[in-house]
């Protein structure tokens, strides 16, 4: 009957065997390799035998050098690993992955399948460049994944700064699972994920990845992955997905990937949000995204047969920006549901904007679209609260009369059916300049149906009603000079949304909105307004006021002997036209020693 008490001890005893962790240290070539190598002087030759006498919660540094010998068989299986981690310790570089390598094969063959690194749960592999690693054709999924790391947990497996090259697997090349952050994939190859398989990437950078397998080599850079702030450059997919197959993107950019037969050059079949997708390519569908759900993205260059930007299907775009892509069907997008986007300059045979399969747009903008047979602004839609305008094609400039059905929009000719639609000119604030936000005078303010509004924003990120009635188009009109503003937030790259009127950027005490007031660079701390020392003048006699300045805007000025008198100043000078740097104005009045007050004010 007491046979539990002294086995309940032993349990508590390996239970806090190792609270005070220890840290072990690896040399290449250390002349003197002594267990347990908790001192440089006797550092292991080698990580794996550092890593096989370390227990749970120890550290193990590692120096400079190319690793690439060593390793223990994967448990049940028989592919080695050049370093195999069974505790949950964590493996360090001293100095960085320039300057420490793990490499699976031998740089001299490429005959022989080594997996560079194998974590288990609650491992961590920070600092190192792992290159060179295999598994393909060696043992059965998921075995044979993650040529350069293999990861048992995606959430409580950890890979930090670390660069993984020229890696081979069957399922993630460079990758699988693991929570990789800060990392650079390069190079990597593999008949499904060239880059990483079922990770969390975070701040990662994939470059020059490939699925190879012939027609299905799904996801060049990324497979059902998780991607946070990530960039994805140069990959390519043998089927669908040159970029990333499946999976959430989110804050991520996408450059320069390509699908070699199907869809999806930028990305397929999956969930992005906030991203940008700019000159990727497909030979069939998706030049930028097939068959995904897309939130706030932003696709400009991109090109494919069918749909330049995109490819829904029957899934949704909201809020997005489709700017300068190409196909043959649907220069913009092809198919889908669209609400609350910008759809213009891109180019088609047919739809040089949308085209196709009875879409749906909602408060969307096509305009300067174009099309070299039929539709230029949009081919077989459904249509409400939109702007299609400024739009060319031979035959249905902004759309097909043919098979577009328009309600509450603003274009022309004007559509036969449908109600509620206008054919004046959206009064756009820039049309040249890009702006297409609306001027105070627009036709197209309050004058959509509120039955129609998909979303509580604008594309700006702005409410999307304003007035009581929504307005038709992507951008809502939210208060006189509110347009002009916008376009100059977004032109220094600062949010639309509302969140950085009123912040100070530059750290130059002026907030956002007074920096367009002023007509300065909001990322700029030396671009301000202020006095500048006043100097005497005796042709005329007086005191030359100076001030740093604009050549966009016109000043006034305004001049005080007692600031305790009520009002303290008055205005001595308006209309004052702005130079370049500083402008300057002699007030006469300032003949004595004074003493004067200045300020300074914008007019417009």
């Amino acid at each position: 009957m007491n046979n539990p008490i002294p086995l309940t001890v032993c349990t508590l005893l390996l239970a806090v065997s190792n609270l005070s962790a220890a840290t072990l240290y690896v040399a290449l070539g250390s002349p003197n390799p002594t267990p347990p190598y908790t001192t440089w002087a006797s550092a292991a030759a080698n990580i794996q035998d550092a890593v096989d006498a370390a227990l749970a919660g120890d550290l193990i540094l590692v120096s400079n050098g190319v690793y690439q010998t060593g390793g223990r068989l994967t448990p049940g299986y028989f592919l080695t690993n050049r370093v195999l981690v069974t505790n949950p310790i964590t493996v360090q570089s001293v100095n960085g992955p320039g300057v420490t390598v793990i490499q699976g094969r031998p740089a001299t063959t490429n005959t022989s399948a080594i997996r560079c690194v194998y974590l288990t749960d609650g491992a961590v592999l920070t600092g190192f460049t792992l290159t060179n690693g295999a598994t393909i054709g060696n043992s059965t999924y998921p075995q044979d994944s993650g040529g350069g790391v293999w990861c048992a947990s995606s959430n409580t497996t950890v890979v930090s700064n670390c660069v993984l090259i020229g890696n081979s697997a069957s399922w993630g090349g460079g990758a699988y699972q693991g929570t990789l952050t800060n990392c650079t994939l390069t190079g990597n190859s593999a008949l499904y994920a060239g880059g990483a398989y079922y990770s969390i990437l975070n701040n990662c950078t994939l470059t020059g990845n490939h699925g190879i397998y012939p027609s299905f080599g799904h996801g060049g850079g990324a497979y059902g992955c998780i991607l946070n702030g990530c960039t994805l450059t140069a990959n390519s997919s043998a089927g669908w997905g040159g970029g990333a197959y499946s999976g959430t993107l989110d804050h991520c950019t996408l450059i320069s990937n390509s699908c070699a037969i199907y869809g999806g050059g930028g990305a397929e079949v999956a969930t992005m949000n906030n991203c940008t997708l700019t000159g990727n390519s497909a030979i069939e569908s998706g030049g930028g995204a097939f068959g995904c759900t897309l939130s706030n993205c932003t696709f400009t260059g991109n090109s494919a047969r069918y749909g330049g930007g995109a490819t829904l299907g029957p899934l949704t775009m909201n809020n997005c920006t489709v700017i300068s892509n190409s196909a043959q069907y649907g220069g913009g997008v092809v198919s889908g549901t669209l609400n609350n986007c910008l759809l213009a300059g891109n180019t088609a045979q047919y739809g040089g904007g949308i085209y196709g399969d009875g879409g749906t747009l909602n408060n969307c903008t096509l305009s300067g679209n174009s099309a070299t047979n039929s539709g230029g602004g949009a081919y077989d839609e459904l249509m409400t609260n939109s702007i299609v305008f400024y739009n060319s094609a031979p035959t249905g400039a902004n759309f097909d009369s043919a098979y577009s059905m328009l309600s509450y929009c603003c274009t022309t000719p004007m559509p036969t059916g449908g109600v509620g639609n206008i054919s004046a000119d959206p009064l756009f604030v820039d049309y040249a300049g890009g702006n297409l936000r609306l001027q105070t005078n627009s036709p197209c303010i309050n004058a959509g149906d509120n039955a129609y509004v998909v979303g509580s924003t604008d594309l700006d990120g702005r409410p999307r009603i304003v007035g009581g009635t929504v307005d038709m188009g992507a951008y809502e009109f939210q208060g006189p000079g509110m347009s002009e503003f916008i376009a100059w937030l977004q032109q220094y790259g600062l949010p639309t949304d509302g969140s950085a009127d009123y912040s100070d950027t530059d750290g130059n005490g002026m907030n956002n909105w007074q920096d367009w007031i002023a007509g300065l660079n909001p990322t700029n701390a030396l671009s301000v307004l202020k006095m500048l020392a006043p100097a005497p003048s005796n042709n005329p006699p007086g005191l030359v006021v100076t001030w740093e300045s604009v050549n966009t805007r016109t000043y006034y000025l305004q001049s005080s002997t007692n600031l305790a008198a009520q009002p303290a100043f008055s205005t001595i000078q308006s209309n004052i036209v702005g130079q370049a740097s500083a402008t300057s104005y002699t007030d006469t009045t300032a003949r004595n020693t004074g003493p004067y007050f200045y300020r300074v004010g914008v007019g417009n």
